[in-house]
């Protein structure tokens, strides 16, 4: 049944993505992280102290409710009918994989450069970095892209794929709201350097395992997507813990390999430069049809997730 849905789910996404007009599951998450951290910031005291405390309650308490509740409706469905659960959990597994979206955000922004229209690429890969866009030029928003779409290949693929595998849509949701709380919350900032850190611990933690397989599966990929996995190999061996996080390099040091290309290095956040290690050789520079290549790598790896999911699963159903 978990299998089943998976796949259900997998197909939704490859053929529908997110509609913007339809209720999403993760909106639904960031509102319910928007109220819980403001209650719990006027629950406990404003010292360093109370604001981790109310963080780390928050990182325990919202993904182990997300995780009950999605159980307990599915089981509730499931007296009424298997095939109502098997619809439900679909669905829920198509909302917790971001494969075509990201793939779209990727060519808005590619379409926006090919055309000359910096503003709008500009526009469009604001909506997918963190970091400041309004100076970048052409290579630099197609390094952000890049950047961004290897290492979502993870976060938003991947990791999700995986805990449904293990454990069908109450893990998937489980990992999902852990996510979405390390993406809002998880800054080293004044609002959220106490709130924030155990919100981002428990992302490292939850992201450990897939993080370094959709890196193997990023080098994998480039043979399959005509690009060069000695080289993909390379780097990611060697750059794959370039990154203040212990996760986030592993695919982007996969994709500057496999494309021959420099990731990482300086950006702007918030007004502020900030040096991070670079990720792969400077063999030549990034170019717009780099985000093609990078999306193509998200699709082959997403694609043999899914087939490493159904075999490793259905060899141990069968034993």
């Amino acid at each position: 049944m978990i299998l089943l849905a998976l796949v259900i789910g997998f197909i939704l996404d490859i053929l529908l993505g997110d509609p913007p007009k339809l209720p999403h599951l993760v909106i639904g998450i960031g509102k319910a992280i928007s109220a819980m951290e403001k209650g719990l910031r006027g629950f406990f005291p404003k010292t360093s102290q109370g604001e981790f405390g109310a963080g780390l309650i928050m990182a325990i308490l919202l993904p182990v409710v997300a995780f009950g509740l999605t159980w307990l409706l599915l089981y509730l469905c499931g007296l009424m009918g298997l095939w109502l659960r098997l619809i439900l959990e679909s669905l829920l597994c198509w909302q917790c994989l971001a494969m075509r979206s990201l793939g779209r955000a990727g060519m808005k922004v590619y379409e926006a450069l090919i055309t000359g229209n910096l503003a709008a690429a500009r526009l469009a890969v604001g909506q997918i970095v963190g970091r400041d866009t309004a100076t970048l030029d052409a290579s630099g928003i197609s390094r952000a892209t890049v950047e961004t779409v290897s290492e979502n290949t993870s976060d938003g693929v991947i990791a999700p794929m995986l805990f449904m595998a293990v454990g069908g849509a109450p893990f998937a949701v489980f990992y999902k709201v852990i996510n979405t709380m390390d993406s809002m919350v998880g800054y080293k900032n004044e609002r959220y350097l106490y709130f924030g850190k155990a919100a981002a611990r428990l992302d490292d933690i939850a992201n450990f395992v897939p993080a370094r397989l959709a890196g193997l599966l990023i080098v994998l990929s480039a043979y399959f997507a005509k690009l060069d996995l000695r080289k993909a190999w390379h780097i990611f061996l060697r750059d794959r813990y370039n990154h203040k996080s212990p996760n986030s390099a592993q695919t982007e040091a996969a994709c500057a390999g496999a494309l021959h290309v420099q990731l990482g290095g300086a950006s702007s956040y918030f007004g502020k430069l900030v040096h991070k290690p670079t990720l792969g050789d400077d063999d030549r520079p990034i170019k717009p049809k780099d985000i093609l290549r990078a999306n193509s790598l998200l699709y082959w790896s997403s694609g043999l997730c899914l087939f490493l999911c159904i075999f490793v699963k259905g060899a141990i159903l069968w034993l």
